[in-house]
């Protein structure tokens, strides 16, 4: 893209998505976008203001008038605000975790949502995380990955990011359940379900350290620019 390189990691949730698409960015000197916070800040407004998360029309609404933007960090990566303030660790909590579950699913939330994350990939290139980067928000970079691994796996990691970022009422049994149910959810949408193709690069983070899945797309994104000299990434830290 005109504006720089821009790298799609794609994959349904606790695989880990989050972190090795920072530590990425941070390798190669990109910016770096957490779409799932967006949605996050979303499910959080609709709890806040009492919003029914089953009411798609009360919904899609309140996602075409928040006042939603994102705001560079001096470490690159993108702060979600929602009318100013920085929505912080409060999007982490299970009840926002599950109505985000239900509200991601809306066309309306959607296409708001990757209007957004387009027009950042556009201003600034970068290392974009989420379920449709590669499929819909920007399908025409060639520097895609899809990460995956067991949901067991997945729900032990999302338990320790959620009891990390300070939640106290989230038990592992319930987080397995919920990984599940996204899973069938974000697979099984109209809008832009959850998949990959062979324009991606399949990585099973179940089967290496984290060290290795960043280096596996470090190294996979360096010698694919060889080939994409309009395309070429800083050289990596």
């Amino acid at each position: 893209m005109s504006a720089g390189l821009v790298i799609a990691i794609d994959g349904p949730s606790g695989v880990g998505k989050s972190t090795v698409a920072r530590a990425v960015a941070a390798r190669l000197e990109l910016p770096y976008l957490e779409t799932g916070a967006m949605y996050r800040a979303l499910g959080l407004a609709v709890l806040e203001r009492k919003i029914d998360p089953d009411d798609r029309t009360a919904v899609e609404a309140l996602a075409a008038d928040l006042d939603l933007d994102l705001a560079r960090r001096p470490d690159g990566s993108f702060e979600i605000r929602v009318h100013g303030e920085p929505v912080g660790t409060r999007i982490y909590g299970l009840r926002v975790t599950q109505v985000t579950s239900k509200i991601s699913v809306y066309p309306g939330v959607r296409e708001r949502m990757r209007a957004l994350q387009r027009a950042c990939a556009e201003d600034n290139g970068g290392v974009l995380e989420g379920r449709d980067i590669g499929t819909c928000v920007v399908p025409e970079t060639p520097f895609k990955f899809f990460l995956t691994a067991a949901s067991r796996v997945r729900a032990e990691r999302r338990w320790r990011q959620l009891t990390a970022a300070g939640a106290r009422d989230v038990e592992l049994a319930e987080v397995e359940r919920e990984v599940r149910v996204r899973d069938e959810r974000d697979s099984s949408r109209d809008d832009s379900p959850l998949r990959w193709d062979e324009t991606y690069r399949v990585i099973d983070t179940g089967e290496l350290s984290l060290a290795q899945v960043i280096d596996e797309i470090v190294s996979g994104v360096t010698a694919r620019a060889r080939a994409t000299p309009a395309a070429e990434p800083r050289s990596p830290a």
